[in-house]
């Protein structure tokens, strides 16, 4: 195990202030690369998306709960599965209290292509009370590219936001797979501590396993079955 070097409170700050120039420059190019976002081009949806829920029938109007913004979490949970994505599942527990995104008239939901039936126990295992919707019965994630055909069908996860106009619907926004890591707070979180996410691929090497117990994204459990 690597851990960092040990230095006076005086070297500490001025190796800090160091790196507060190269965070500041990168804040700088962070809210840049928003702008640019913001200012993506977006594309009408004229799909007639049909969606199950505890309600019946849904369409994708109606996920907006009367806003004018949603964001669509695509959870990994296939037709044939028992239960969700862990990964996913690490995601949504980061979910907190959606009154913040409301009070700016934006709506969240998750949506799978599991049944609802199947959706409904997982859930309440999880203790979730975020929205969940299934899109069993429509080409939603399919033409959102999260879940692909063939022999062998496979799913992965993502996010897609979409903007509303009266009755019109646009897609604005979309991104897969490594593009969510810095949308959660327990990755954005662990990249500000020594030991970071824990995964072998990060710099500098030999600190995956500083915690005595396998850690990165592949030994990610359901949070009700992690032990102490």
């Amino acid at each position: 195990m690597t851990l960092p070097q040990i230095v006076s409170r005086e070297e500490w700050r001025a190796a800090r202030e160091e790196l507060l120039v190269r965070e500041k420059a990168a804040t700088r190019a962070r809210h840049a690369l928003n702008a640019a976002r913001r200012g993506l081009p977006m594309v009408e949806i004229d799909t007639e998306y049909v969606f199950e829920s505890g309600e019946g029938k849904l369409t994708l109007l109606d996920l907006f709960r009367g806003r004018d913004q949603l964001v669509v979490y695509h959870f990994m949970f296939a037709p044939d599965w028992d239960a969700g994505c862990r990964s996913c599942s690490a995601f949504l527990d980061q979910i907190g209290h959606l009154a913040h995104l409301r009070a700016r008239g934006t709506e969240f939901a998750a949506v799978s292509r599991a049944p609802y039936t199947r959706i409904l126990p997982f859930k309440a295992r999880m203790g979730w009370t975020v929205p969940w919707y299934s899109s069993y019965e429509s080409d939603f994630n399919y033409d959102f590219q999260v879940s692909f055909g063939g022999d062998e069908p496979c799913e992965r996860p993502g996010l897609s936001c979409f903007l509303r106009d009266r009755e019109r619907l646009f897609h604005t926004y979309s991104t897969y797979e490594r593009g969510l890591d810095g949308l959660g707070s327990t990755t954005s979180l662990l990249d500000l501590t020594a030991l970071g996410r824990q995964e072998e691929w990060e710099e500098p090497k030999g600190r995956a396993s500083a915690l005595g117990a396998p850690a990165g994204s592949e030994h990610i459990r359901y949070h009700d079955e992690y032990e102490g």
